[in-house]
């Protein structure tokens, strides 16, 4: 597994690079879920690509931009699906934006996600991996990630990422988000999966919610490539990470590669508020 971060480092400090320099603008291509993609979608999945198939325990990869899962070597032990630039669309407005691995076992099924990793491209660039038994902070310090802390989250904090678009929310999902900034708790979101959650991990708390809406039932974050990867991070520090039924994340079982699904991250208190309100408590 410390070939699989090693690469993962490797391929965040170039994508950090080309944030930096390469152009913003959009490419006249669509992703497999048909949304145009970025010039610096297309760059940052070649870059994943190009170091990850490098690694020999690397069978294969499944990236947000591709449509097919692609086979890299015969008897690698590791499959690893990734989101090459999450949130890539805020990049040109110069807000964080980052990458998110999730690193698979046979199949890519919740049970067999070994290791999760991502990194946040911000004023420093950081990567959080979770493996074994710990989650720990990495920072970039003159091209070399060193290690900076474990992290855990508390039993409850005061931070809402609520994703969707509101006029889509079902009310009683509304009912939860109004109710809990009538007491206090701070909205903190950028339109980032991963800046958001970031922010909820060190920040010790909170709730990001991604529901399903009226305009898509299933929700729109993948579970492959970032709900599940997501879920191994926030289970590891102490948290929740649940669908809209009051499942875990983690024991998905997708039929395919893209498909996606509701889901709400956060600490105990905030992610069991979440399921009462979703009739699951």
């Amino acid at each position: 597994m410390k070939e699989v971060f090693e690469g993962i480092a490797k391929a965040a400090a170039r994508i950090a690079e080309a944030l930096e320099h390469d152009d913003t603008g959009y490419s006249d291509n669509k992703n497999s879920t048909g949304d145009v993609q970025l010039k610096l979608d297309i760059r940052s999945d070649y870059i994943v690509e190009e170091e990850l198939s490098r690694i020999p325990t690397v069978r294969a990869l499944a990236s947000e931009e591709k449509e097919q899962i692609e086979p890299i070597r015969t008897g690698g032990q590791y499959l690893v699906g990734y989101d090459p630039l999450d949130g890539s669309s805020l990049a040109d407005v110069d807000l964080s934006v980052g990458s998110i691995f999730g690193v698979y076992e046979n199949s890519f099924l919740g049970a067999n996600l070994m290791a999760a990793a991502y990194v946040v491209y911000g004023p420093r660039v950081e990567m959080v991996t979770a493996y074994k038994q710990n989650v720990e902070l990495w920072r970039q310090d003159r091209g070399e990630f060193k290690f900076v802390q474990i992290l855990r989250l508390r039993d409850s904090g005061k931070l809402v990422a609520p994703g969707g678009t509101q006029q889509y929310w079902y009310p009683h999902h509304k009912e939860l988000i109004d109710s809990m900034f009538a007491e206090g708790y701070r909205l903190r979101y950028s339109g980032g999966m991963v800046p958001d959650l970031h922010q909820i991990l060190i920040k010790g708390g909170g709730l990001f919610s991604y529901p399903g809406t009226t305009d898509k039932a299933k929700g729109k974050i993948r579970l492959v490539f970032e709900s599940m990867p997501f879920a191994k991070v926030f289970e590891m520090a102490g948290g929740l990470a649940l669908n809209d039924r009051g499942e875990r994340l983690l024991v998905s079982e997708p039929k395919g590669h893209h498909d996606t699904s509701p889901c709400f991250f956060g600490s105990k208190t905030e992610i069991e508020r979440a399921m009462r309100a979703y009739g699951n408590v």
